[in-house]
């Protein structure tokens, strides 16, 4: 593993442990040439995703970004870190076992909306302004409206 901080390749491995409930390898590197330590991490890639942008482009499926995008919309929330590494690990596992390697973005949009749903409605809408590209409050309002139930007559 390259050290990221002088480039050396000959770097050491001082400690290894799983993470993220049994999905990953965390591993404590040291370098050697400079005294640098980081951590890296090591999953099980099942298959190579490619993503179908809605304008038709191919681009690898890039587990990172997935993780950002959740993260910011899940800042500040009361949501623990380990939950999210798990809705992150669940979502990746869902679309590697989906049987195909072309997965368009609508449909990690989806998957993703689905889960944050589930566990913050703050952050559902937030990561759902950006996918749905709201432009003004009305749409907004009308997400929401959406969301909340009927209003019985009467009550």
């Amino acid at each position: 593993m390259r050290c990221p901080f002088c480039g050396n390749v000959d770097t050491q491995v001082k400690d290894s442990r799983p993470a993220e409930d049994h999905v990953a390898i965390r591993r404590r590197r040291f370098c050697p040439a400079c005294g640098g330590r980081f951590t890296t991490y090591e999953r099980v890639q099942l298959r190579d995703l490619v993503v179908i942008k809605t304008n038709g482009k191919r681009e690898d499926f890039d587990r990172d970004k997935l993780e950002r995008s959740v993260r910011i919309a899940l800042q500040k929330r009361p949501v623990e870190p380990e939950r999210i590494d798990q809705m992150i690990s669940g979502i990746v596992r869902r679309l590697e076992s989906m049987g195909e390697t072309d997965i368009p973005s609508k449909t990690i949009g989806e998957i993703v909306m689905e889960r944050l749903a589930a566990i913050d409605t703050v952050a559902y809408v937030r990561f759902a302004s950006v996918y749905k590209n709201f432009q003004a409050t009305d749409d907004f309002e009308d997400f929401l409206a959406e969301l909340r139930p009927p209003v019985q007559p009467g009550g």
